[in-house]
C-alpha cells in the first residue's frame, strides 16, 4: 500500500465500482422475478432470456443468483424466490427428470447446496447428497483399474459412452463435499480420478484445452479429443479453457493435490496471455479474429471468478498473486465498463456479448445465465467476501 494513500484510494474506487455493480443486478434480479415466475432463464434471443422449466443443464445458475443477492441483502424477496427454484429442483430429482448428464453440480451445488450453506437446512442438505448419487451414477469402471464420469447421455448411448467433458470439473465440487458430508471417500475418489484425467487428456502440452475427450470404453484407453462448441477439433474454446482455471482451482481447494493448483495457474496465463485488446475473450482462441467475431464474455466472468479462487492459495509475496490481481482488476473493470447492462433499466441480463454455440447458430452474442451468474460471484467475492457455493464454509 502507497504511504501517500493514492494506492488506497484506487482500491477504494475499484470496490466501490462493485458495489454498484452488484446494486444494479440486485435491482434487475428483482424485476426478473416478477418477469420469469415459476420459469428459468437460459440464454437469450434478441436480449430477451428463453425461459424453460426445471429441465436444462443451466437452470442453478438462476438459484444461485437468487442466492447470493439474498446473502448480500437480506432481502426476503430473493429468500422466497430461491426456496421456490429448490422446491422445483427437489421435484425434478425425484420425477430423475432430464438427469442423464454430468451437470448435476452446476444444478444441485447452486440450489440446494447453497440453500444448506445460508440457512442450515437440513432437508436442502439431504437433497444436495440425493443429487450427489446421481452424479455417481454416471461413473464407468474401465479395465485399467480406474474409470470416469461420462459427459452425456444413457451408459447405453455407444457414442456418448466413451466421452469426457472439461466442463464436469465444476460439478466436481458435489462430490467432494458429499464425501466431507457423510465420510464415505467414493465420492473424492471418484472426483479425483476425474480430475486427473482430465489434467492428463483435456489439457494440452502448452496449458491450452480440448472441449471433451473421448476413450474405449472397455479398456480405458485415451482415443483423442474433440470438441462439441469449439471451433474446431483441435482449438482452444475459451469456456472450455475457464472450465479448467476454475474448476481445477477448486479441485486443489478440496485435494490439496498442488498439480492441480499449478495446471490451473498454467491454464490462467495461457487464458489470459491470448485475450485481445479489451481483456474479454472471443468465443475461441482459434478463431480467426476479426470486427465481428464473437465474443464469450461469459468465459471471462467465469476465469475472473477463477482468478479470485487461484489467488486465495497464494502467498502474498507470490510474484504469480501480483499478475493475477492485476489482470484479475483489468478484466473486471472491462466487464463492468464494457460489457455489463448497468443503467439498462429495461435490460434482462447482467452482460452483453455472451456466447452458447457459435457454431450451432444459437445465441452466439446475447445473455446467458452461465455469464450472469460468475459476473454476480466474481463481484460478491471481490466486494463482500461471498464465495458462491461450490464448498462448504466452516
Amino acid at each position: 500500500m502507497s504511504t501517500n494513500g493514492v494506492q488506497q484510494t484506487t482500491d477504494m474506487q475499484v470496490n466501490e465500482l462493485y458495489i454498484q455493480a452488484i446494486e444494479d443486478i440486485l435491482s434487475k434480479t428483482l424485476m426478473n422475478i416478477d418477469r420469469f415466475e415459476t420459469r428459468f432463464p437460459h440464454a437469450s434471443i434478441d436480449e430477451k432470456y428463453i425461459l424453460n422449466d426445471n429441465d436444462d443443464w443451466t437452470n442453478g445458475f438462476w438459484s444461485g443468483i437468487l442466492w447470493l443477492c439474498y446473502e448480500y441483502s437480506q432481502d426476503e424477496r430473493y429468500l422466497k424466490a430461491a426456496e421456490g427454484t429448490v422446491a422445483s429442483f427437489r421435484q425434478r430429482l425425484d420425477q430423475q427428470f432430464n438427469l442423464d448428464h454430468h451437470d448435476i453440480g452446476f444444478l444441485y451445488s447452486l440450489s440446494a447446496k447453497a440453500q444448506w450453506i445460508i440457512t442450515g437446512d437440513e432437508s436442502a442438505r439431504e437433497l444436495a447428497l440425493a443429487a450427489a448419487d446421481v452424479l455417481m451414477k454416471r461413473w464407468r469402471n474401465t479395465n485399467d483399474g480406474s474409470g470416469y464420469i461420462q459427459a452425456w447421455g444413457a451408459k447405453d448411448n455407444e457414442h456418448e459412452a466413451g466421452r469426457i467433458i472439461i466442463d464436469c470439473l465444476l460439478n466436481l465440487p458435489l462430490l467432494y463435499w458429499a464425501s466431507e458430508q457423510t465420510g464415505d471417500p467414493k465420492y473424492r475418489e471418484a472426483a479425483e480420478i476425474q480430475a486427473e484425467r482430465t489434467r492428463r487428456y483435456l489439457v494440452r502440452g502448452d496449458d491450452s484445452s480440448y472441449h471433451t475427450f473421448f476413450f474405449d470404453v472397455q479398456t480405458g484407453i485415451p482415443i483423442g479429443g474433440a470438441t462439441h462448441q469449439g471451433y474446431n477439433n483441435g482449438s482452444t474454446w475459451t469456456r472450455g479453457q475457464a472450465w479448467g482455471v476454475y474448476g481445477f482451482a477448486l479441485s486443489y481447494r478440496y485435494t490439496g493435490n498442488a498439480a492441480f493448483l499449478e495446471t490451473s495457474k498454467r491454464m490462467a496465463r495461457y487464458f489470459l496471455e491470448h485475450l485481445p485488446e479489451d481483456s474479454v475473450a472471443y468465443w475461441d482462441f482459434n478463431a480467426p479474429p476479426a470486427d465481428d467475431t464473437y465474443r464469450d464474455s461469459s468465459a471471462s466472468a467465469i476465469v475472473a471468478a477463477g482468478l479470485v479462487e487461484i489467488i486465495s492459495h497464494l502467498d502474498a509475496a507470490d510474484p504469480d498473486r501480483l499478475y493475477f490481481e492485476e489482470m484479475l482488476a483489468i478484466s473486471m473493470q472491462s466487464l463492468i465498463n464494457n460489457y455489463a447492462t448497468i443503467g439498462d433499466d429495461a435490460a434482462e441480463g447482467f452482460l452483453k456479448h455472451g456466447s452458447y454455440h457459435v457454431l450451432g447458430g444459437f445465441s452466439p452474442d446475447d445473455y446467458t445465465i452461465w455469464g450472469d451468474y460468475y459476473y454476480l460471484e466474481a463481484l460478491m467475492r471481490l466486494a463482500k467476501g461471498i464465495p458462491g457455493y461450490w464448498y462448504g464454509r466452516k
